[in-house]
């Protein structure tokens, strides 16, 4: 018996190794791969080839198959997502128009549409809208061996370069009326230079460091060192003058740090022609009108013993709690705006739950010392 069901695992482990190169071969591919389509109305032999996102398997074939007619077949697993290609002027994806392809569940027809992306959000993609000039019937997407082809031609001198790739989101398919797209699961953009085929992959979108920037200022700034200083002067007063100091220290390198991610939102803003950051703005101007109204408190800080010091001290306390909380908020709404992930998210999560639990900590310690 033992003899037998080992027998019996080598060959069902030699058939599975022999079985496995197969499936594989069948969803993965590269230029060097015969291209599985029959019904081509070109000499497929023209067709240049990139390996176009390499981490998604991604081929795109292309070619000037007539005078002013240029055909592409781009080719990806077939993982039940839609895929698209966008054809954009400055390497962004706001202003671009896009080709996006899917097969609904169940072996349904596939459709692809033209897309124009006005914004970011769903709701600024519009289907059946471009600019790009697409070849009547040309535009159509099949599965061959475990992998999707999308095949268009375009009505163009010469295609734009910059060209980006997307992937959708598992298991969802645009459906009728609306045909909305949901957020992609991930892209990448790339320029291409249609003559020699060489390809080079662009590291972030141009504004990516002065996105950057702006996010991590407004952050340490606004959202952590104004927190740690009114910490300071909440809970050390008992190190006179120390505390003063220090507290006027922390809340100016704040203020700064936040005055500097404020210039460069509204750069970023110039530069991109940002359509959805209006609310995000209006918020990040009131807490710089906050922290400016702080910095001058302290320049009409009257002695402790007049009788307007109480007001000055609601004035004072009131307004740093608000330009905290609005900080705190508008902070992971610029999160959300900018789509930067959930590391962001949980970075700076982490650090204010850590200013959070210091406080109440501080705050029981001031409760039970009294």
């Amino acid at each position: 018996m033992n003899l037998y069901s080992s027998v019996s695992f080598i060959f069902f482990t030699f058939i599975a190794l022999q079985i496995l190169p197969l499936t594989i071969q069948q969803s993965a591919e590269s230029c060097s791969s015969t291209l599985p389509l029959n019904d081509l109305t070109f000499n497929s032999s023209l067709l240049q080839c990139v390996e176009a996102w390499t981490r998604q398997n991604y081929i795109l074939r292309y070619a000037r198959t007539a005078e002013n007619t240029w055909t592409f077949i781009l080719s990806a697993p077939d993982s039940s997502v839609f895929i698209g290609i966008g054809f954009s002027t400055n390497g962004q994806m706001i202003g671009s128009s896009a080709v996006v392809g899917w097969l609904p569940p169940g072996g349904g027809r596939g459709q692809a549409k033209q897309y124009f992306l006005r914004g970011q959000s769903p709701g600024e993609v519009t289907p059946d809208q471009g600019d790009l000039v697409i070849v009547n019937g040309s535009l159509k997407i099949e599965s061959v061996s475990s992998r999707l082809y999308m095949s268009f031609q375009l009505t163009a001198e010469t295609p734009r370069q910059s060209i980006l790739y997307a992937k959708g989101p598992a298991g969802f398919f645009p459906s009728s009326p609306g045909f909305m797209l949901r957020e992609h699961q991930s892209m990448t953009t790339t320029t291409i230079n249609y003559n020699t085929g060489s390809q080079s992959v662009v590291k972030g979108s141009p504004h990516s460091k002065l996105r950057k920037t702006h996010g991590l200022m407004n952050m340490i700034g606004w959202g952590v060192l104004m927190i740690i200083g009114a910490l300071i002067a909440r809970h050390m007063k008992q190190w006179e003058p120390t505390w003063f100091y220090s507290h006027i220290a922390v809340q100016i390198t704040g203020f700064l740090l936040g005055l500097t991610g404020i210039v460069c939102g509204l750069v970023l803003e110039n530069r991109t022609n940002a359509s959805n950051v209006s609310t995000h703005k209006a918020l990040g101007i009131a807490i710089l009108v906050m922290g400016g109204l702080q910095v001058l408190a302290l320049l009409a800080r009257p002695d402790k013993e007049s009788k307007y010091r109480k007001y000055w001290n609601w004035y004072h306390h009131n307004i740093g709690r608000a330009m905290i909380i609005h900080a705190i908020s508008n902070i992971f709404y610029g999160i959300h705006l900018a789509k930067a992930g959930t590391s962001w998210n949980a970075g700076y999560g982490s650090a204010v739950g850590i200013l959070a639990l210091a406080a109440i900590g501080l705050e029981v310690r001031k409760i039970l010392n009294k």
